[in-house]
């Protein structure tokens, strides 16, 4: 059985360019809340996986900000967010 989650992806990006370009990739696969936040739902690891790598391409990880916390069914689970040193681990 694959698992699937829901997650809520959050970003501050500093650079207008690169924040076109992000919004644009996530707004394919997530649905739209607030302007900088998206709700990512019902997606395996791989799934995850693959639009992360897509973001990071673009992200400066320097300046920019990118979270990505998981949603359970008590609500938002702020512990399990990705960390973008080691972005591809799910909890």
């Amino acid at each position: 059985m694959i698992r699937r989650k829901d997650f809520l992806i959050c970003y501050d990006i500093a650079d207008k360019k690169r924040l076109a370009k992000i919004a644009k990739i996530i707004e394919v696969e997530a649905l739209r809340i607030q302007r900088s936040v998206y709700f990512y739902a019902g997606v395996t690891k791989k799934e995850l996986d693959s639009l992360i790598s897509k973001i990071l391409v673009i992200l400066n990880i320097k300046i920019d900000d990118l979270r990505i916390y998981t949603i359970q069914n008590n609500g938002i689970h702020l512990g399990s967010a990705i960390n973008l040193d080691s972005p591809f681990i799910i909890t």
